[in-house]
């Protein structure tokens, strides 16, 4: 399998989006239940499926662009106004990134990782190890690069993430990522109770970090990437779990910039799997 990684990491950026579009549609279309939460997930956002059409192709080009992402040279990415980064690194109390599923995530870390890791330190990110053995060693022989360490969602983990944050360096998670049993809270997500993560505002909390909002938005015929670069509309709130239910916000604030590469077929409301 890390073979087969390799070999399609040579290929153009845009012949990989073109088979991924593919096969996110083969995806929507030969699974009801799949189809059936997109749509499901879609409308309680309050959006028509015509609106997030565009979404099942770029489901497939998020899957397909990851040998590139991994294993290939390294795409090119444009920046928009970079401002609340520099800001967040300059007051020095850490760098929270938080980025939703939306977009292409594994660019956004590789692209801040690239330019401000030499100056700054390293950016961490929080990841859930894969349960398949041979799928853990391609992704952990992919996200080995300078300037990017990962730490899995474990309690060692979190104290790898404190102790960055508390150096001024950055951390980076996607908040509406469904945590383990015990690590989260039933909060609002577009108007219905979802198991959401409590340690993105634990941290900006307890350490101060400045929080900042990023996502890579995927550019047409395989041009690569432009980063979008967000602060918060207003500050947490000292509470985690208010602070939370603020970020949930912020990231619904996001997702409907441009709904057309969210990835609505996520089980975002399913319930926690196992105890952390």
């Amino acid at each position: 399998m890390l073979f087969l990684f390799k070999s399609l990491s040579h290929l153009p950026l845009g012949l990989l989006h073109g088979l991924g579009w593919v096969l996110g549609w083969l995806a929507f279309l030969l699974s009801p239940v799949y189809r059936r939460r997109f749509i499901d997930n879609a409308a309680q956002a309050g959006l028509g499926f015509g609106q997030v059409r565009a979404a099942v192709g770029h489901a497939g080009r998020m899957v397909a662009e990851l040998p590139r992402l991994w294993f290939g040279a390294a795409p090119q990415v444009q920046w928009g106004d970079a401002t609340p980064i520099e800001s967040a690194y300059a007051a020095g109390r850490g760098v929270l990134f938080l980025t939703p599923h939306l977009g292409c995530f594994e660019v956004t870390a590789q692209a801040q990782a690239a330019r401000y890791a030499a100056a700054h330190g390293p950016l961490t990110v929080l990841y859930r190890p894969a349960r398949k053995p041979w799928l853990a060693r391609v992704i952990d022989s992919a996200r080995a690069r300078p300037g990017l360490r990962t730490v899995p969602t474990t309690m060692g983990g979190v104290r790898q993430m404190v102790r960055a944050l508390q150096q001024g360096q950055a951390v980076g998670m996607l908040p509406d990522q469904v945590p383990p049993a015990g690590m989260g809270e039933w909060l609002s997500f577009f108007g219905r109770p979802a198991y959401t993560m409590t340690l993105a505002a634990r941290l900006a909390v307890q350490t101060g970090a400045t929080v900042v909002l990023v996502w890579g938005e995927r550019l047409p015929w395989g041009r690569g990437f432009r980063m979008h670069v967000r602060g918060l509309a207003e500050p947490l709130p000292p509470d985690p779990v208010l602070a939370t239910v603020r970020i949930n916000q912020e990231m619904e604030r996001i997702i409907l910039e441009c709904p057309q590469q969210y990835l609505w077929g996520y089980a975002r409301y399913k319930a926690a799997r196992g105890g952390a």
